[in-house]
């Protein structure tokens, strides 16, 4: 009894020793310019969302809430085509195309299985989602108990949680990458192809039916499409190009927009093309990776700095919690501010303009102060052996719905408490999987 008892602790200790392992960082062989990306990526995200909440106070004292398309950026002459580059979440996926293939080669050589990288990747991802629908659901069962008017209630709640569709569409890339590696590695050409000719196919039906939600197809080849574009970059296929290539490539892609946002069906605003993600996206991609590629040497020089490093080690450790939290943070900021008199401008005038700076680094504050809370949600955990794979595919399903549903229907109640559930049954199905002696032996 003894011995065995004995067997089964050292079997558990050497799963959490392989499983501390698989969560170790070696910057040796770290490409740290994709690091800074991604932290680029997030903070500009933030901005974008930031000057998009047109809420404050008209001179007559009349409260003000616009919409995205009515707020001050958005209704900018020059915002449509300034999305061609401030459009980066493309870039996102690319750079997380590449991370991919880069911990799954290396879960491989450790003696990983797809299982292993499903669950750890879909965990990441479900775990901080957790405790956000949680907080909408006290938040909007408050506000609904103490009579807040509905429509200002779904207004809030519905910008807030919009950027959650960025779950759905990473948690169905991350739960393929075994899948897409595998096609990469056998054709990797022929894949490009096949995604690309389905998601203009997609994209062909929904805008000759007028139906958009055939469009949601494309989360599956637009940004798979993407992702692989990610796995090119890891390959060395545009660091093996040279500067004036990647140039003209981009360039080239670029220009392939004005065609599809004059002549097709696209819209010139790169934001409008995001959910369902459209043909556009996907030479966004393609661009920007080019991009990315041609800045490497000035972004390893800044990597070199022990500032650059510090902020991208407690930026990047945060990400998730930025993005997720970043909204209702400026959401309660400002409506904090609209108990100041004085402290919440008219959208769009010259104050509102000037005090966004300020606003930005409070929301930064306040969401690094937030961390401390949640971010524990974020950390990698301590877990037990994967598993069996049907667990983990039915799990990586649980984590994936609450988003979409999100995406599809806007946060509400029901959502809220339908999303806790899901994702609290995703957690413990992927962390807290105990298995038996003869599994872990």
């Amino acid at each position: 009894m003894s011995d065995a008892a004995g067997t089964g602790t050292s079997s558990r200790a050497r799963a959490r020793t392989v499983d501390s392992k698989s969560q170790s960082i070696d910057l040796s062989k770290r490409d740290l310019t994709l690091d800074i990306a991604r932290v680029f990526c997030v903070l500009l995200v933030v901005v974008i969302h930031l000057l998009m909440v047109g809420v404050g106070t008209a001179p007559n004292g009349d409260l003000i809430a616009q919409t995205p398309t009515e707020s001050p950026l958005g209704t900018q002459p020059w915002f449509p085509v300034a999305t061609w580059a401030g459009q980066i979440m493309p870039l996102f996926f690319v750079v997380g195309g590449f991370a991919s293939i880069t911990a799954w080669r290396s879960l491989q050589r450790r003696g990983g299985t797809a299982a292993d990288y499903v669950r750890n990747r879909v965990l990441r991802l479900a775990q901080p989602a957790l405790p956000l629908f949680v907080f909408y659901f006290v938040v909007i069962g408050i506000a609904t108990l103490a009579g807040v008017a509905p429509e200002l209630v779904s207004l809030a709640v519905q910008g807030a949680a919009s950027p959650l569709w960025f779950l759905a569409a990473y948690t169905l890339c991350q739960a393929l990458v075994p899948t897409m590696i595998r096609w990469h590695l056998r054709a990797p050409r022929a894949t490009l192809a096949v995604l690309l000719v389905g998601a203009i196919a997609v994209d062909a039906l929904r805008y000759s039916t007028g139906i958009s939600q055939i469009g949601l197809l494309n989360l599956f080849f637009v940004w798979l499409f993407i992702q692989q574009i990610g796995f090119w970059y890891a390959d060395g296929w545009f660091a093996a190009r040279k500067w004036w290539q990647l140039i003209l490539i981009a360039a080239a892609a670029y220009a392939t927009l004005v065609p599809l946002t004059t002549i097709g069906p696209y819209s010139d605003n790169m934001l409008t093309n995001l959910n369902p993600p459209t043909l556009p996206l996907m030479t966004l991609a393609i661009a920007q990776a080019c991009v990315l590629r041609l800045l490497r040497p000035a972004l390893a020089a800044l990597m070199n700095t022990h500032a650059a490093r510090a902020v991208v080690f407690v930026v990047g450790s945060r990400l998730m919690t930025i993005y997720l939290w970043h909204l209702p943070v400026i959401l309660i900021i400002t409506g904090i501010s609209l108990l100041i008199p004085g402290a919440t401008p008219e959208p769009g005038s010259a104050v509102w303009w000037w005090t966004r700076p300020l606003l930005y680094v409070l929301v930064l504050l306040g969401v690094f102060g937030l961390s401390f809370i949640v971010g524990r949600w974020e950390a990698p955990r301590e877990v037990t052996s994967t598993p069996p794979t049907p667990v983990v595919a039915v799990a990586a399903t649980l984590a994936f719905i609450p988003p979409f549903l999100v995406m599809e229907y806007f946060m509400d109640l029901p959502l809220s408490i339908i999303g806790s559930v899901l994702l609290a049954i995703s957690v413990l199905m992927l962390g807290r999987w105990k298995s038996s002696e003869k599994e872990l032996a």
